[in-house]
């Protein structure tokens, strides 16, 4: 069961994310033919700004779910209601808290977004991007039971719906009117609708959770709940400094406008992100079940099959956005969005080390490992905020997610062979170091003959110029993969696993 409800997983938020990253570059396509790159920066910008509150979450929703897999694994619908009934009055108390502190923030608009020649009012605009991320904590808790039951597909087929409505309704307005505020409202109601839908699929699925006999949440797993909060609020603020404050620092030093630049490189990468580590983060809620059920040895190996294939997939990702990002550019919106080819290096990097990690990321968060490791995220921020700030003066927006790469080796060569390796596992670090540094090596190495091999074949024509981007990397580089690791113990479990499904379909 474990491994079917994976598979529909993976195969659902692909099927959810390939849909939506079409139906984005069109909509960004036609976003910027329509309102232009400052409007699209101001976009990149308020988002930045109001992810920022998810600190206030402090993670609650995680420390929660965590606590769902054992009661869920053992049917215990006491402890699963009480578990729920204190998420719904979390949230909403967590909702109140973001408007207050987001007013606050509306006081010093002027000074974060700095001039602006649109012919707009950037408090209502500020404002309805406000109104938009409270929306996302009413109505959504019941999501967790879903996600914890391992049942993320229908969460992701209800998604896959608003996507396609949301970008239909914007267009539409926008093409019509040109109005960036309708614009705006549109996805407010969109994403009212989309909460309702999710909540109405779990009330059926789970109709218990409309009873009314709940008991109060027992008192040692509310501090258990507390406990992993309060670890988790760091890395909250850990992960918004380090993700969240990009666009803020490049508006600041290089301008609104390059923050629409960069806005058109982060959709491309978040959407091969959202394609290809989704594959992994399905399995979040399986992995939670393998923990409470298995033992330690079926633990490790499994960790060690789904950290390869977390390592092909990143390898695979980043080399085709290397090859494939400037000509795909060209096509899309033309030439003239373009950034040195230094930038796309860094991005790519960046791009390499975060989605590695996403392996680590699963089991830790399945592990309830959060309190342990509570200052880490602290450092990492500091350290990545001091670096962007110093770097983007010396190398300008590549400078900005250097400061990211150099930050999260806190996170590699610190956290993850302390708390995933040597204590989840109970493991030596000389053996994370040498699979690590392997794995970080072979990647390096095919990137430049990859890279090398695509200047060397380059033709006039943009089309034929992309399509030979995509056969190089499609091909070349599973090839060279196979070529390295077809002798691997995991990558032959994967050969044997994927014959056997052929088989039996």
């Amino acid at each position: 069961m474990r491994i079917k409800n994976s598979v529909k997983n993976v195969l659902s938020a692909l099927f959810s994310n390939v849909v939506a990253i079409i139906i984005g570059f069109t909509a960004q396509a036609i976003f910027i033919k329509i309102l232009g790159s400052e409007y699209l920066g101001l976009n990149g910008l308020f988002s930045n700004i109001l992810s920022m509150m998810a600190i206030v979450e402090m993670g609650i929703g995680s420390a929660i779910i965590y606590n769902l897999y054992k009661p869920i694994a053992n049917n215990d619908l006491k402890n699963i209601k009480s578990l729920m009934a204190f998420y719904k009055k979390s949230y909403r108390i967590i909702a109140i808290i973001i408007f207050i502190i987001g007013f606050f923030i509306s006081l010093f608009l002027p000074s974060i977004v700095g001039e602006v020649s649109l012919d707009i009012n950037i408090k209502i605009v500020y404002f309805l991007f406000l109104t938009d991320t409270i929306c996302s904590y009413l109505l959504s808790y019941k999501r967790s039971i879903i996600y914890a039951n391992q049942k993320n597909y229908i969460i992701n087929i209800i998604h896959i719906f608003y996507i396609i409505f949301l970008n239909i309704f914007q267009l539409v307005i926008l093409y019509l009117t040109k109005n960036y505020y309708l614009y705006l409202i549109i996805k407010i109601v969109m994403r009212i609708v989309e909460n309702i839908a999710i909540t109405q699929v779990a009330n059926k699925y789970y109709g218990y959770l409309k009873d009314d006999d709940i008991i109060p949440l027992d008192e040692n797993l509310k501090k258990d709940i507390f406990k992993k909060t309060k670890a988790l609020f760091f890395h909250q603020i850990g992960g918004f400094v380090v993700s969240g404050t990009d666009n803020i620092i490049i508006s600041k030093f290089l301008g609104l406008v390059m923050v629409g630049l960069y806005s058109n490189y982060f959709l491309i990468i978040d959407a091969v992100h959202k394609i290809f580590n989704q594959i992994i983060q399905s399995m979040t809620a399986s992995v939670g079940n393998l923990l409470v059920t298995e033992s330690l040895e079926k633990q490790f190996m499994i960790f060690k099959r789904i950290r390869f294939l977390n390592f092909w997939i990143s390898t695979f990702a980043s080399i085709s956005t290397l090859i494939i990002m400037d000509s795909f550019i060209s096509i899309w919106i033309g030439n003239e969005y373009i950034l040195p080819k230094i930038v796309l290096i860094v991005l790519v990097l960046n791009y390499f080390q975060k989605s590695s990690r996403y392996t680590y990321v699963v089991f830790k968060e399945a592990a309830g490992i959060y309190y342990e490791d509570r200052f880490v995220p602290l450092i990492e921020s500091l350290v990545n905020i001091v670096a962007s700030i110093l770097l983007v003066k010396i190398f300008g927006l590549a400078g900005v997610f250097m400061g990211t790469i150099i930050s999260s080796l806190v996170l590699w060569i610190f956290s993850y062979p302390k708390y995933i390796y040597k204590n989840l596992f109970q493991r030596d670090y000389k053996n994370y170091f040498v699979e690590t540094l392997g794995y970080l090596f072979t990647f390096i190495f095919l990137g430049i003959i990859l890279y090398y091999i695509s200047t060397k074949i380059v033709f006039s024509n943009m089309i034929l110029n992309f399509c030979t981007s995509v056969l190089i990397s499609m091909i070349i580089t599973n090839i060279l993969l196979l070529a390295i690791y077809r002798k691997n113990e995991n990558f032959i479990y994967y050969r044997n696993l994927f014959f056997k499904l052929l088989k039996r379909n």
